[in-house]
């Protein structure tokens, strides 16, 4: 994205600009340049294009360069902003229950908790459209960016996307922090720095032509003794100078109303459109460009293991936090705990000091970091053990108020309202989904927090025995995995043992004795293990019924060696290409394959392909009864467990066996998974429980 203020831009810019002041200067009657004489001469026309030139100048460099998080150097807004949606204020509200809203979350199916709306409708739009707008969002949300780039797009001599020919002014509202409110001065102020000829009396007369833009950001950051005061002042300004265009920012959980001439909107979370705009934007160096870093960045984002990464570059902020990670290290951590820890931290303290919210009523006196962090870990676990990710305001306040009362080092004046207020407000941690409704602002961050209170309370073992193969506790397992600063064995070993237990028939454990047998040796020197888990998948790809209900044995030789799973992958789908899903074909094409990857010690695929190419001839008409062909996928799949030297006893599975089976293998999985997570991990532990993967091996409890 090219700087709209370059040389040439800002020149027409400011032409534009001085254009404007001296029309409005001398519009409307009473002459405001009268002690200039009847014609501005080219001194003064100067004179004013110097002063539009600095205004412009002056905006650019105060509200246009971003730097936030600890970065290095300032970026241009103008190269990474990103076309900002809007939801209606009604859609956010729009469910009447707690109930309600659980049910459209899992009707959705995704991690994603916003709800996705028909009537988004795109921001600079929006901005042109109406004369008097309340833009609301959460922290971090893109509420300050966006009412600086519709100032800079006011400022364009052409190709403007915003519709109106009028000066922009922007006022942070943090800075009324006197009894003493004058919009007027304040405006002035903003002319008179940049030698505007008579300031104060060229305000006026803007305002009363309706040829301003008058951007208040922040009415949640005006310090609270003086927020009615400021409310009031505001409307009355707005009452009295209503020709001009106002765009006033506030967090969702601050704004209560008051504003009736506006058009309330909210700012709607970033989609996979421009999270992927937005790192393209921001990695746009040449050295960028030629390493094609943001198409990297926004690969690993898709990632299955990112899923709950991706779902924090829903929100600007922490997107800005994801690209400055991955910028330093050209990947994402496999302990996500560390990224997520960080991105909490981001919301508890860091944001607020670079929003200098410390003028803010101190409700958090006494309450330190580290003890939110415990209270919102409690909140946190006590709704993902209930499978609930909606509260009501009813039961946070009273956790609140419990976690207060039974914590002696806990400060006792606080009250609970105030606090959920506070943490909704200004960190936007809880967020208010409707009314007297709550969630925390990401399902990661729960997750998280929740893994926190599993590894502070010491509850590791019945995290196990309770969620070990539900996969809606999965990513609380490899967080778990990750804070265990003290090594992950324990856990390792607990789920080790419990995915012995899943192998409880005879017929279970023949099978891994047969994958054993068949692998132990084989020529190619791919993880044994993994090579286990591919026999199993293989003795069953033919059979319809189990081929998919084994994906997790997939997923675990992936996790062990990924070669692996690359060649099987290339035979795999070639085979598929060629099968047409005819079992004969897909039978062969896998045999011919498998040929090349010796992956089992004995299976003499020249034999079987021999055999089966004798069936092919039988079956060459593709207008046979379906009878007739599934006779022959019958007699395929026996010819193909007897080169694999399957015996009929473990060759067929109950139902019971497959599910079982299915947590074996997914189990197993993600503990590779939180080996990989983990801080610390013994090797000679780790080297014993990979021993006994995919085998009838029982651990020796002794």
């Amino acid at each position: 994205m090219v700087d709209p203020l370059t040389t040439v831009a800002l020149t027409a810019a400011a032409n534009q600009l001085a254009s404007l002041v001296i029309e409005t200067g001398w519009k409307g009657g009473g002459n405001l340049f009268s002690w200039i004489g009847k014609d501005i001469d080219a001194g003064i026309r100067q004179r004013i294009f110097d002063a539009s030139q600095k205004y412009i100048e002056n905006y650019r460099e105060r509200h246009c360069l971003l730097k936030v998080l600890g970065m290095r150097k300032p970026v241009d807004l103008g190269t990474v902003y990103t076309t900002i949606r809007f939801l209606d204020d009604a859609e956010i509200r729009q469910f009447a229950s707690i109930e309600s809203l659980e049910a459209a979350y899992r009707e959705k199916q995704q991690r994603h908790s916003q709800t996705k709306s028909e009537s988004e409708r795109q921001g600079m739009k929006v901005a042109s459209t109406e004369q008097f707008l309340m833009v609301l969002g959460g922290p971090g949300a893109g509420k300050s960016t966006f009412l600086r780039r519709i100032g800079l797009e006011a400022l364009k001599d052409r190709d403007s996307k915003f519709q109106h020919h009028c000066i922009p002014v922007l006022i942070e509202l943090k800075r009324l922090t006197s009894n003493e409110i004058d919009l007027v001065k304040i405006i002035a102020e903003e002319f008179q720095t940049c030698g505007f000829p008579d300031a104060k009396r060229f305000t006026c007369k803007a305002l009363e032509q309706g040829c301003l833009l008058v951007l208040l950001d922040g009415l949640d950051e005006v310090p609270v003794n003086n927020l009615n005061q400021a409310v009031v002042k505001i409307q009355d300004f707005v009452d009295r100078y209503d020709q001009n265009r106002y765009i006033v920012s506030c967090r969702t959980a601050a704004y209560h109303g008051g504003f009736c001439r506006f058009t309330d909107v909210a700012m709607a979370d970033f989609n996979d459109a421009q999270i992927q705009q937005f790192i393209q934007n921001w990695f746009q160096t040449e050295e960028d460009r030629k390493a094609k870093t943001s198409e990297k960045c926004w690969n690993a984002l898709q990632k299955p293991d990112n899923q709950g990464s991706k779902e924090l570059a829903h929100t600007p902020l922490l997107l800005t936090f994801l690209c400055l990670v991955y910028d330093r290290s050209q990947s994402f951590p496999n302990n996500r705990s560390v990224l997520y820890r960080k991105a909490l931290r981001i919301l508890l303290e860091e944001w607020a000091a670079e929003k200098r919210l410390e003028n803010q009523q101190n409700i958090y006196e006494g309450l330190s970091i580290e003890l939110e962090e415990i209270l919102l870990s409690e909140i946190a676990y006590q709704g993902f053990e209930s499978d609930r990710l909606f509260f009501s305001q009813r039961d946070v306040v009273e956790r609140i108020k419990t976690f207060l009362a039974s914590n002696l080092n806990a400060p006792k004046h606080l009250d609970g309202e105030a606090v959920l207020d506070a943490i909704a407000v200004q960190q936007g941690i809880l967020v208010k989904r409707a009314e007297d409704t709550y969630s925390f602002s990401h399902l990661s961050l729960q997750e998280y927090l929740t893994a926190q209170y599993l590894d502070d309370h010491r509850q590791i073992e019945l995290l196990v025995q309770q969620h070990l193969t539900d996969e809606r506790w999965r990513e609380v397992f490899l967080l778990v995995a990750g804070l265990m600063r003290g090594g992950t064995d324990n856990l390792l070993l607990l789920m080790d043992q419990q995915a012995q237990a899943y192998l409880n028939t005879h017929k279970l454990q023949a099978l891994l004795q047969w994958a054993e047998e068949a692998t132990e040796g084989s020529e190619e020197n791919f993880n044994p293990a993994a090579k286990r888990a591919v026999a199993i998948y293989l003795a069953y790809v033919l059979d319809r019924a189990l081929n998919r209900a084994l994906a997790p044995t997939l997923r675990l030789a992936q996790s062990l060696d990924l070669a692996l799973v690359r060649s099987l992958a290339l035979v795999r789908n070639r085979a598929l290409v060629l099968a047409r899903d005819h079992t004969l074909v897909l039978a062969l094409a896998l045999a011919y394959e498998l040929r090349k990857i010796k992956i089992f010690k004995s299976v003499n695929f020249a034999d079987l392909i021999t055999r089966l190419e004798v069936l092919r001839v039988q079956v060459l008409d593709d207008n046979l009864p379906y009878e007739v062909r599934r006779a022959f996928d019958d007699q395929t799949l026996q010819l193909w467990l007897e080169a694999l030297h399957l015996g009929p006893e473990v060759a067929k599975l109950s139902e019971d066996e497959v599910y079982a089976l299915n947590d074996y293998f997914y189990t197993n999985e993600l503990i590779v998974r939180c080996k990989d997570a983990a801080v610390r991990a013994s090797p000679g532990i780790w080297a014993e429980i990979e021993e006994r993967m995919v085998t009838a091996r029982i651990r020796d409890e002794g």
